[in-house]
């Protein structure tokens, strides 16, 4: 089973970094400084699971330098996507797949425009890492798992073969029930911690402990989950109070990548967050009050785009 890994970051260079280690084929899909060290240095991870170092790598730019994957791992961020998706006529081959494993819920059926809904395993990443420096991930936390399933949840045998593969190059991977209801039910968690958290320019802790903010949290929560099941996601009754029992149990001074972006001045995924959050309720026909006022507040923050292939 050949692999392409598209962005190499936090996320990508670890599951690259594990695939590679184990003596698959991965090619890593990067630009600018980060493609240039894979090249020249290959890829360090430094892992609670333990450390990877590869001196060499198959890196490229783009689907012409690579050779026709069998499964593509999409791993950069949502507002990378419509680039890293141009690449996939030239890097996927004829009848492979797409595993999508971006925050939010509208990745997959991005992707499908593109490639067919046939070649999509929506998926979600479940892992703390970020890029250290070009070439260098450090993997801080998380299960460092892959859940993923066919669009319908229904079972198949490249389901089952990817998540035998990935099993033997100790990679946690986890066949969904309901991959739509996994999807949603992080989106709900994220969403609200990313935008409170940079409005307020505070840390999780603070989010959690003030009763104001915490009330906050939980109605935009409460809104993301009515949006949900009306569009039929079949999401647990008990899905805010799981988003906040997650919560309370991350490091109080846990900052979201949104929060770091967004404060620092880089392009982050606000739209593919808050405005998604925002657009489909207004689809659906629900109220979204408290993520909309996080939105616009946040919406004038939003930097001009990046072209990088890093996330």
């Amino acid at each position: 089973m050949r692999f392409a890994v598209v962005g190499v970051g936090g996320i990508g260079g670890y599951f690259a970094g594990r695939l590679a280690q184990a003596g698959l084929d991965v090619t890593f899909i990067a630009r600018g400084r980060n493609l240039t060290a894979l090249r020249h240095d290959g890829l360090q991870v430094i892992s609670p699971r333990g450390d990877i170092t590869l001196p060499q790598v198959q890196a490229a730019a783009g689907g012409t330098q690579a050779p026709p994957a069998d499964v593509v791992l999409m791993c950069v961020k949502t507002w990378q996507l419509p680039d890293a998706v141009a690449l996939l006529p030239g890097l996927l081959r004829p009848g492979g797949c797409v595993l999508t494993l971006q925050n939010g819920v509208e990745a997959p059926g991005e992707v499908a425009a593109a490639v067919g809904r046939d070649a999509v395993l929506p998926g979600i990443a479940r892992i703390f890492a970020h890029l250290e420096a070009p070439g260098r991930v450090r993997h801080v936390g998380g299960p460092a798992s892959l859940t993923f399933a066919e669009w319908d949840n229904s079972p198949s045998d490249r389901v089952s073969a990817l998540r035998e593969t990935l099993t033997a190059a100790g990679v946690a991977a986890i066949q969904a029930p309901d991959v739509w209801a996994d999807l949603w039910a992080k989106f709900l968690s994220v969403v609200p911690i990313g935008a409170l958290g940079t409005a307020t320019n505070a840390p999780i802790g603070t989010l959690r402990a003030r009763p104001g903010t915490r009330r906050l949290l939980e109605s935009a929560m409460g809104e993301i989950r009515d949006v949900a099941v009306r569009m039929g996601i079949a999401l647990p009754g008990d899905a805010v109070e799981q988003a906040m029992a997650f919560a309370d149990q991350q490091p109080p001074e846990a900052r979201s990548s949104l929060q770091r972006d967004l404060l620092a001045g880089r392009p982050s995924e606000l739209e593919a967050w808050s405005g998604a959050a925002v657009r489909l309720g207004e689809k659906a026909g629900v109220p979204t009050p408290v993520n909309g006022v996080l939105y616009e507040v946040l919406a004038a923050l939003v930097p001009p785009e990046s072209d990088s292939l890093s996330g």
